[in-house]
């Protein structure tokens, strides 16, 4: 036997072997698919309920989405433009004396309200009323020797001449007495309009000048705003627009009306500067506060007005879903001037119609709604 022969007869042996050690698995393996339990049957088995639990997770057919509409009315519209400014005061004076001397009284307290003409300070005015005195005195002989002059004249005892001297010393004397007058009248402070005294930065007894700061008036009723516009808006603004504003550390809207326009753009800033005014009876707006202003520039009351969250931006510009028969329809829109919470609709849609202000991202052109309420 050679060795082919050998190696032959080796792997047939070795194959006999091998079939004997797996034949009983292999008969048990045939079984089972037989039987319906190989990974076969368990695919189909899969397959077929696979149809069953999506069927029981998606939504039922022909269910109507839940929306919420309202019906689109014209409204007012106020054409706005926000801006910053601040609160002055309607009057305010520095109180300070025209004269020089010594403070003889103080008749206000910090902080009160004072009526226009109210005396407010007196100074000394002693060598005034002294000189004043001998001016009186000096009128009196004055006004006898022209008495006697004239008497004199229609007797043709002297001449005009002699009389004009005397009467020019008479009225020479009655405007020296007017001008002491004035300088006594300035050693006496009034208050030179209603208004409210700030803190006083003078004692009794102080001397002072003109120089010498005395105290503050200051009138808040009615209370002014300073703000400035950018110079594009200069020919649409005019005396009479009105303000909304609120100031800081009060939530409250106030209104008030433009009533001075600064003729000229500032060119630093390119901006032009107005002033409005606005009711203060209680006196809560105060000067140097900041305020945040709306400028109310123009006002139409013809206008479609919905809410932002309703209008639905697209590639080619915007649109709103409205309800018909139930059924959804798109509208493509033109739009106006926005506001923080609404915007203006143009051209689309019209008085009436029912449109979509919730479940916007639930509903399609053409699918039916169930209308949950209606604002």
């Amino acid at each position: 036997m050679n060795k082919i022969t050998k190696r032959i007869i080796t792997f047939a042996v070795i194959l006999m072997v091998i079939s004997m050690a797996f034949y009983p698995k292999l008969k048990s393996l045939s079984k089972s698919e037989s039987a319906g339990e190989g990974p076969k049957a368990e695919a189909q088995a899969g397959a077929g309920s696979m149809p069953k639990t999506v069927a029981q997770a998606g939504p039922a057919a022909g269910v109507a989405t839940p929306v919420e509409v309202m019906v689109v009315n014209a409204n007012m519209l106020d054409e706005k433009l926000l801006t910053t400014g601040t609160i002055i005061a309607n009057e305010e004076v520095d109180i300070r004396s025209e004269v020089s001397g010594r403070v003889t009284g103080i008749y206000f307290r910090e902080g009160d309200y004072v009526q226009q003409g109210a005396v407010l300070l007196r100074i000394n005015d002693a060598d005034l009323q002294a000189q004043l005195q001998k001016l009186n005195f000096n009128k009196k002989l004055a006004e006898d020797n022209e008495s006697r002059q004239k008497r004199l004249l229609e007797k043709e005892a002297i001449s005009r001449q002699e009389y004009e001297i005397s009467q020019t010393n008479l009225n020479s004397i009655l405007a020296d007495i007017e001008n002491l007058k004035a300088q006594i009248a300035k050693t006496v402070l009034r208050a030179p309009f209603n208004g409210t005294i700030g803190l006083r930065y003078i004692s009794n007894g102080s001397y002072i000048s003109p120089s010498s700061r005395i105290a503050t008036l200051t009138n808040t009723n009615p209370a002014k705003l300073d703000f400035s516009i950018p110079a594009k808006y200069a020919s649409v603004v005019r005396k009479g627009n009105r303000i909304q504003f609120t100031v800081e550390g009060s939530g409250d809207q106030r209104t008030g009306t433009v009533y001075a326009v600064e003729p000229k753009v500032d060119p630093n800033t390119r901006t032009m500067l107005l002033r409005a005014v606005s009711p203060n009876s209680d006196r809560t707006l105060v000067p140097g506060a900041f305020a945040r202003i709306e400028l109310v520039l123009n006002s139409r009351g013809n206008a479609i007005v919905v809410p932002t969250e309703a209008v639905v931006p697209e590639v080619t510009g915007q649109k709103v879903f409205v309800v018909r028969n139930h059924k959804v329809e798109s509208v493509p829109v033109e739009i106006g001037t926005r506001t923080d919470r609404n915007v203006e609709i143009r051209k689309g849609l019209q008085q009436g119609d029912s449109l979509i202000t919730s479940g916007i991202q639930m509903v399609k052109p053409g699918s039916e709604v169930a209308i949950k309420n209606i604002l």
